[in-house]
């Protein structure tokens, strides 16, 4: 899951090289913390949220296929 989550990211942002993504698991929950440069948290958010609400509903497809719950969380 981080994999396809940070390979998403790399191509959305003008800096890849700042992207940082954390996958923690705990027990059924698995968090995915998605740390960009400050200049690229807003193409990562999308306008009105969309990018951020597009990357959550494919996190958490990919986690119900594992049996799990997904949380996103941007940081900058």
């Amino acid at each position: 899951m981080r994999d396809l989550v940070e390979r998403i990211i790399k191509q959305i942002v003008d800096y890849p090289n700042e992207v940082k993504v954390q996958e923690i698991e705990g027990g059924r929950i698995t968090i995915v913390e998605i740390s960009v440069a400050k200049e690229d948290v807003g193409k990562v958010i999308g306008r009105e949220g969309r990018v951020a609400n597009a990357l959550r509903t494919i996190v958490g497809a990919v986690a119900s296929k594992l049996g799990k719950r997904a949380i996103v969380e941007i940081i900058e």
